[in-house]
């Protein structure tokens, strides 16, 4: 068995699973006897009429299972078919044996590899012996061909379209997933580091200082605060109808990001440009890129006192720096953060680097966009 015929031969059913069945399959049941009748009533030209009308008529219901158990619905419909016609010594002529069609295309469109070869094979074999039985014209050999051949190409190209469409949604959604992984990321990791570096200045000024650890309670309270209202409005927007999205951080967002407190480096922020003409998608990757570059200053870099913040928007797009004078090298562990900054500015054509600062004073992340990131 060559290969293209075995990949065929063990190709799965469809995929994603059919429906069992809906409303036009009853419809087509209720209908399909009614115009065998009909046909039969007004053609009495066309010998053993009644006998085909009662076939079709019982045949009808397995279009029920046509997508089920669309070999055996084929084989059950071609068997009952060919045998009438070899036993009247001559095939259907009536138009409603038209819906048989239907059945080879659940076929094509719904079965395992085996019930396509298996498929094809019996409407060959089938064909063959009503040829042999009352031999047709050529025309009539050809149209009959062309039209079966249709019919399962008809079949195989809805399939892959289908296969198709349902690998670009997995692939949206895999892309939603990292997009959400890293929301998730940035903006816990930013308020916990920070809960978490307040929570050590409050455990070392606990026993001298009673008002500072008071001011760092507070603190605390205000990023734990801080964090559940971003994560509410995150699930909010899962939840939300497309036109109900909450809005994104922008970049004069990033200036909330500048903070002074005892327990830790100051960070200080400087915009520099019009902030405002950067879209929304350039602006909130860039946020989500500072308050990463923040939080792992605050979280690795040793001895640290300064986080400088600096953001440029010019003619050529928008370019962020953010640096720390932490002793020796900041080193930060590539984790998901990381990588989770580098993905956001390559989705927008840009860039981002992490690593010590050239002058060797701390650590340095910078990241650009162009403007041709944002405007394509």
């Amino acid at each position: 068995m060559t290969s293209p015929v075995r990949a065929l031969w063990d190709a799965p059913a469809a995929v994603p699973s059919p429906p069992r069945r809906v409303w036009r399959d009853w419809a087509l049941v209720a209908a399909i006897p009614a115009l065998a009748v009909v046909e039969a009533s007004v053609r009495p030209d066309v010998p053993w009429r009644w006998l085909w009308a009662v076939v079709l008529t019982a045949l009808a219901p397995t279009l029920l299972w046509r997508r089920t158990r669309p070999f055996t619905m084929l084989a059950i419909a071609f068997a009952v078919g060919t045998g009438v016609g070899l036993a009247t010594a001559g095939g259907p002529q009536l138009y409603t044996t038209a819906y048989f069609l239907i059945l080879l295309y659940a076929v094509f469109r719904w079965g395992s590899g085996r019930a396509m070869i298996a498929g094809g094979a019996l409407v060959v074999i089938g064909m063959l012996l009503t040829f042999l039985a009352s031999p047709p014209e050529v025309a009539d050999i050809v149209g009959g061909v062309a039209v079966a051949v249709t019919v399962a190409t008809l079949g195989l190209a809805v399939r892959w379209r289908r296969r198709a469409r349902s690998r670009e949604l997995e692939q949206v959604r895999l892309l939603e997933r990292e997009q959400l992984a890293r929301d998730l990321h940035d903006t816990v990791a930013h308020h916990v580091s920070a809960i978490a570096i307040q929570a050590q200045a409050g455990t070392a000024v606990a026993a001298t200082d009673p008002g500072a650890t008071a001011q760092v309670l507070q603190a605390i309270e205000a990023e734990a605060s801080r964090t559940l209202r971003e994560m509410r409005a995150m699930v909010g927007v899962l939840r939300a109808p497309d036109d109900a999205l909450a809005p994104t951080p922008g970049l004069a967002d990033i200036a909330a990001l500048g903070t002074t407190d005892a327990g830790g480096p100051t960070v200080a922020v400087r915009l520099e440009g019009d902030v405002d003409s950067v879209p929304a998608a350039g602006a909130a990757a860039m946020f989500r890129i500072a308050q990463e570059a923040v939080t792992n200053a605050r979280r690795h870099a040793r001895a640290a006192t300064r986080i400088d913040v600096h953001v440029a928007v010019d003619p050529d797009g928008v370019r962020l720096e953010v640096r720390d004078d932490g002793g020796g090298t900041a080193t930060a562990p590539a984790g998901y953060g990381i990588t989770g900054m580098g993905e956001r500015a390559a989705l927008l054509g840009g860039m981002c680097e992490a690593g010590p600062a050239p002058d060797g004073s701390g650590w340095a992340v910078v990241a650009a966009i162009p403007r041709a990131g944002w405007t394509a």
